[in-house]
């Protein structure tokens, strides 16, 4: 995705379930779905808008489309995290972590997690 193109709510649901069952009905993503379900008409309607927004796409079967998501769940992860990053924290990864030890919603063994990692990920590199 070359511009980050932000879901609601809804259609983040709606992402969740494609995620999870991969080609889908919507049935099928209605059943996918936490409780309270949705109405068919209201996941049919957010699916065409993520068609709209290039999220989603269908082959159809006769009357019935089965629809597939165009983005990975990591590209969107990713695309969000640094737009979020980006947003709040100036760019600076560092300083989100910073705000998360400050608030103490990070604790110091999911700290040495990161940092290994980290390390792992440069280890890795050519």
């Amino acid at each position: 995705m070359s511009s980050v193109k932000v879901l609601t709510k809804a259609e983040e649901q709606i992402m969740q379930a494609l995620w999870k069952t991969g080609p889908a009905f919507v049935k099928e993503l209605i059943d996918a779905m936490p409780e309270p379900k949705p109405h068919y008409n209201t996941v049919s309607t957010l699916v065409k808008i993520l068609i709209e927004k290039g999220f989603v796409d269908y082959k159809a079967y006769g009357k019935s489309h089965q629809y597939f998501s165009l983005i990975s769940k990591d590209d969107y992860s990713r695309n969000t995290m640094k737009h979020f990053v980006k947003g709040y924290f100036a760019g600076s990864f560092s300083e989100m972590v910073s705000f998360f030890v400050k608030e103490k919603d990070i604790s110091v063994n999911e700290l040495e997690q990161l940092l290994n990692q980290i390390k792992d990920a440069k280890n890795k590199m050519p």
